[in-house]
């Protein structure tokens, strides 16, 4: 299906946990823009087009929890699946040093169709999802460049973020992955409330438990990092979320 929005795998897996991947591709539809943003090969093989290697890692994830996940399958640059629709960056413009002649002078008719066409549906799906299970939690596979253009190098390995609104689970994980010996982030490399994102849409708003992992994306840019690091996290994530009685 070329103008997919998103797909699913595992819809009937029978874990309490729900893996979401917000950024899994860099594809622009054919109607946008003839397919094309307007930008470099290379830039769209960049962190600014979608998450390097999330989607492989929350794939594996997904089946060793026994967990359904759910990707979406359009560039956060055609439109971000992880904004609130009235989120200033919901299309960006420019986005580190890269500037993106399609969104240049989207207006709003182009920002609704696209709203429509791919924001929406895959919510739509997302919601659906995180109420199959009645005590649902939801963990949010995404991933971070090593580095900024024209920024110092991040150090972190992993970055554990989490809401100031439920501070359950993510306190919690950030020690339990400390305690593995990996590099652990706070709330880093971003902050972890964003207004009208897809945790806070689909968490935060229902009382589920939560979590969004950021993972260096050099350590899961080929199948063996995926691999290597799903297998490290599920039983950690399933053991702290058994250790807070959630």
């Amino acid at each position: 299906m070329t103008d997919r929005a998103f797909w699913i795998e595992g819809d009937d897996r029978p874990s309490r946990w729900l893996i979401t991947c917000d950024h899994a591709t860099n594809r622009v539809p054919g109607w946008v823009g003839g397919g094309d943003l307007g930008i470099a090969p290379q830039d769209m093989a960049r962190h600014i087009a979608y998450d390097v290697g999330a989607a492989g890692l929350a794939s594996r994830l997904a089946r060793l929890m026994d967990a359904p996940a759910i990707f979406s399958d359009f560039s956060r640059l055609v439109i971000d699946p992880n904004r609130g629709e009235d989120d200033p960056t919901l299309l960006m413009r420019l986005y580190d040093g890269t500037v993106i002649p399609a969104n240049k002078d989207a207006d709003a008719a182009e920002r609704a169709r696209r709203l429509d066409r791919l924001h929406r549906p895959y919510h739509a799906a997302l919601a659906r999802l995180a109420d199959g299970h009645p005590r649902r939690c939801i963990c949010a596979i995404h991933s971070f460049t090593p580095q900024l253009r024209g920024r110092p190098m991040r150090p972190w390995q992993v970055g554990i973020l989490y809401s100031y609104q439920d501070v359950r689970l993510g306190p919690p994980l950030v020690q339990a992955c400390r305690s593995e010996g990996w590099v652990t982030g706070e709330n880093q490399p971003y902050d972890g409330h964003l207004d009208g994102d897809s945790i806070d849409r689909h968490a935060l708003r229902h009382g589920r438990p939560n979590v969004l992992i950021e993972l260096r994306n050099d350590l899961i840019a080929d199948k063996a990092g995926q691999a290597e690091w799903a297998a490290r996290l599920a039983p950690v994530l399933a053991a702290t979320l058994a250790a807070t009685g959630l």
